[in-house]
């Protein structure tokens, strides 16, 4: 199992990246030191493959665009395919680790199109309604489900028979999954695009974000009225458009902070904060530093 301090995104998208992913064995499973990630949050993402997660240590909430999950020590839950989210820690200074099964869901369904794929997962990963399933130990069956989600955890790549293994408890982890997900499926939700329309969004500020951007160009890329985008925004995100511009080039000013030697006016310029001593200036409200103490904090760290 890989331990992890931070994600990584598709070029110019919020998709999530999973560089260990292959066509052959689409499954990664990962050890996720949160409280040791460059912020003490997993800002706005997506991706395909479906998550499966336990809590080991410290409480995450998880953020959808319909809702707010809280995960203490001992719980866990699911992620739908494709689903936009966000989690914060819900305290800094106290250890968090979180481990994840990522997967696509070929790797239990087989073949695309067949009879397995379409009665027992089409209709998980296509159920909007459907975005995060929570796992408490205090309510059966849900403790049931997070033991098998523990126990995949301590299967060793090195013994025999470890990829049959694997799948087989994901696949009973899948189907205690579906079962308690009847219910919600039997609710037809209403056709939604907001995911889709946040999402077109988001990309367009991921890649323009050293630019200028106007709202009105920012609504055009969903294809929506300015009003639209300004409750879009409200509604889902709990946010302005334009704070969460300025968040995005701050997120984006801290990986460079951390990660590199540019000067603070060149990353300030990158990032599209304008001058240094703006940067500075927000900056400091932001992360309650300066650049140059984040650095030095972030890179005299022993990770």
């Amino acid at each position: 199992m890989k331990t992890i301090y931070g994600i990584e995104f598709h070029t110019g998208s919020r998709e999530e990246l999973l560089p260990d992913f292959v066509n052959d064995f689409p499954y990664i499973a990962t050890c996720a030191e949160l409280d040791k990630y460059i912020e003490s949050f997993v800002p706005w993402h997506w991706h395909k493959s479906v998550e499966l997660f336990y809590m080991e240590s410290g409480t995450l909430e998880y953020c959808t665009p319909k809702g707010k999950f809280l995960f203490p020590a001992g719980s866990g839950g699911m992620v739908n395919s494709n689903v936009l989210h966000m989690t914060k820690l819900q305290t800094s200074h106290t250890k968090t680790v979180q481990l994840l099964h990522i997967f696509d869901t070929s790797f239990l369904a087989g073949e695309h199109g067949n009879r397995i794929e379409q009665k027992y997962f089409m209709p998980v990963i296509t159920a909007q309604q459907l975005e995060i399933i929570a796992l408490y130990p205090d309510k059966q069956p849900q403790k049931r489900i997070l033991d098998l989600i523990q126990n995949a955890f301590h299967l060793s790549e090195k013994e025999f028979g470890y990829e049959i293994k694997l799948r087989e408890i994901l696949t009973k982890i899948w189907l205690a999954l579906f079962e308690l997900s009847v219910p919600i499926l039997e609710k037809n939700g209403k056709p939604d695009k907001t995911n889709d329309k946040i999402k077109l969004m988001l990309i367009y500020i991921h890649e323009h974000y050293a630019e200028k951007i106007s709202i009105p160009e920012l609504a055009a890329a969903a294809f929506l009225s300015e009003r639209e985008c300004f409750r879009v925004f409200h509604v889902y995100l709990h946010i302005t458009p334009t704070e969460y511009i300025k968040n995005y080039r701050l997120q984006m000013a801290c990986q460079m902070l951390a990660k590199g030697q540019e000067s603070i006016t060149f990353i300030s310029q990158a990032c599209g904060l304008g001058s240094s001593s703006y940067f500075g200036k927000v900056f400091r409200v932001y992360m309650g530093c300066t650049p140059m103490e984040y650095r030095l904090k972030w890179q005299n760290n022993d990770i």
